[in-house]
């Protein structure tokens, strides 16, 4: 062994380094029972350590703040607490995870008590234009349903038929399944096509009843499911299911679950009713609808009704539906059979209309051709 690579135990204890003794009051005492390789010092001084105490300036100030927290042998200094560095870390960003992590609040539904009252004092403070016919007109009245199966059922079964078809078929597929608290997954899959199509459903709505009572039965829909769920996964899970669009989901979120914040930005009545109730120039197109009423949150869908409303007393001013506002009668959301028709017609024009110039570029290809 060299010179510079003595022991502490073969060096006197009184001895110094001269370049080390110019700072004592950093110098850090060593246990004397611990014997140490220093080679692993070797690269920060050429001299190696003298006596039973370490200068700083021969090891990292953060190394020596190492040295006065570990209590490892010196030779595994430089590894250990790197380690402990490496641990602490992540704990830290977990712990700081969990900590602003809240479960899902949902909203109260609107025929909890007080919430249509909080409703209109909100609408009229945001929008005086909504307020004044929140003034004018009856608050909302809802439909009840037993459970909301019973209610997909009963959309799917009104789809583009009138309310008195509807009504007298839907009479007679409740008779069918044995009464309304007898209308479950198990009662309808084993209806088969010429059972509906003798009490008036046709086969397409047959398959729709059919795969909706499928998705129950294989747990991928469920009653207490979509009472929980959020609009955003409500609407994916039912547009899922055969012969559910958008539309009649918004429609059952308001009419069938109160959800206080629903925005049917297709529904032409609504954007109708928006583009009179702020004097637009045009139709607003669904992009928009989102903007203008974006005040109206968290009660969209309370400043909905009021567009139907709005549209029907300006469709008919007096009919039996104004005198019954001026006389008081309470309104219910517009009959869902009603909707669903009026909205289909649409529907169907808009096709026509966008298949029209279609249709002529064809006839003058096919006339070039002739």
């Amino acid at each position: 062994m060299g010179d510079d690579e003595q022991s502490p135990s073969q060096q006197s204890p009184h001895t110094q380094n001269p370049s080390q003794s110019q700072s004592p009051e950093t110098l850090i005492p060593i246990p004397p029972e611990t014997t140490t390789n220093e080679d692993d010092n070797s690269s920060a001084s050429s001299t190696g350590v003298s006596g039973s105490i370490v200068s700083s300036t021969t090891i990292e100030t953060q190394r020596v703040t190492e040295l006065t927290n570990v209590s490892s042998p010196l030779s595994k200094i430089p590894l250990r607490p790197r380690k402990i560095r490496k641990l602490s870390s992540p704990e830290g960003k977990s712990s700081q995870s969990r900590s602003i992590t809240v479960p899902r609040i949902h909203a109260r539904s609107l025929n909890c008590e007080g919430e249509l009252e909080a409703a209109f004092r909100h609408l009229r403070n945001v929008d005086p234009l909504l307020g004044s016919l929140i003034d004018i007109h009856q608050p909302p009245t809802f439909e009840s349903f037993h459970t909301p199966f019973l209610a997909l059922i009963r959309s799917i079964l009104f789809q583009q038929l009138a309310a008195k078809a509807g009504n007298s078929i839907y009479t007679r597929f409740v008779a069918l399944c044995g009464g309304e608290n007898c209308v479950v997954p198990e009662t309808v899959l084993p209806l088969t096509a010429q059972e509906l199509r003798q009490i008036g459903v046709s086969g397409r709505k047959a398959s729709y009843l059919n795969d909706l009572a499928r998705k129950y039965q294989k747990g991928i829909l469920s009653d207490s499911g979509i009472v929980n769920m959020d609009e955003k996964s409500l609407f994916t899970m039912l547009t899922m299911v055969n012969g559910i669009g958008s539309w009649s989901v918004h429609m059952f979120m308001i009419n069938s679950l109160q959800r206080p914040d629903v925005l049917p930005v297709n529904d032409l009545s609504v954007r109708k009713g928006v583009q009179m109730l702020y004097s637009l120039k045009e139709l607003p197109r669904p992009s928009q609808m989102e903007k203008l009423c974006e005040n109206w949150r968290p009660y969209r869908s309370v400043g909905t009704w009021y567009m139907w409303r709005f549209m029907e007393a300006k469709a008919t001013p007096s009919n039996a539906a104004a005198a019954a506002v001026t006389a008081g009668a309470p309104l219910s959301f517009p009959q869902l059979e009603d909707i669903q028709q009026q909205q289909q017609q649409q529907h169907q024009q808009q096709q026509s209309q966008l298949m029209d110039p279609l249709n002529s570029v064809f006839s003058i290809g096919a006339w070039g051709q002739t």
